[in-house]
């Protein structure tokens, strides 16, 4: 890390062993800050965090179980291609919007979001298939 700033590694040694061994917390501060350009979490987020990442994640499940809330009282085995195709769809639609606001190419993204996706949902559909 402090060789971008022009040290030598026999002058970032002191730099480094000395705040290590006296002040530990402060040392993973600075390594957290300037390593990994981390900064400490906000507690009063923790909330908020927690309730998106639920919402999102109910959101998400809804859409491959929407097409058996819609399948007539028989015809439930309809509902699997159906829950695939629109499963399929959301994550083509998810990846090219993550495309746009991440800066990636909205498109390689799409594809990429969708066969990730596609993958752990089969992963996930076999393992049911194979425990049940």
């Amino acid at each position: 890390m402090f060789r971008k700033y022009g040290l030598t590694p026999e002058e970032s040694k002191p730099v480094v062993t000395a705040p290590a061994a006296t002040t530990p917390r402060a040392w993973i501060d600075f390594m957290m800050r300037f390593e990994l350009g981390l900064e400490p979490p906000d507690p009063g987020r923790a909330l908020r965090s927690a309730v998106t990442i639920a919402s999102a994640y109910v959101a998400g499940g809804l859409i491959p179980l929407a097409p058996y809330f819609v399948a007539p009282g028989r015809a439930r085995r309809a509902g699997l291609p159906l829950s695939v195709v629109s499963t399929l769809l959301a994550l083509l639609l998810f990846g090219y919007v993550k495309g746009r606001y991440t800066g990636t190419r909205p498109g390689r993204s799409a594809w990429q979001t969708t066969l990730i996706g596609g993958l752990a949902a089969a992963a996930a559909f076999l393992i049911a298939r194979l425990v049940t």
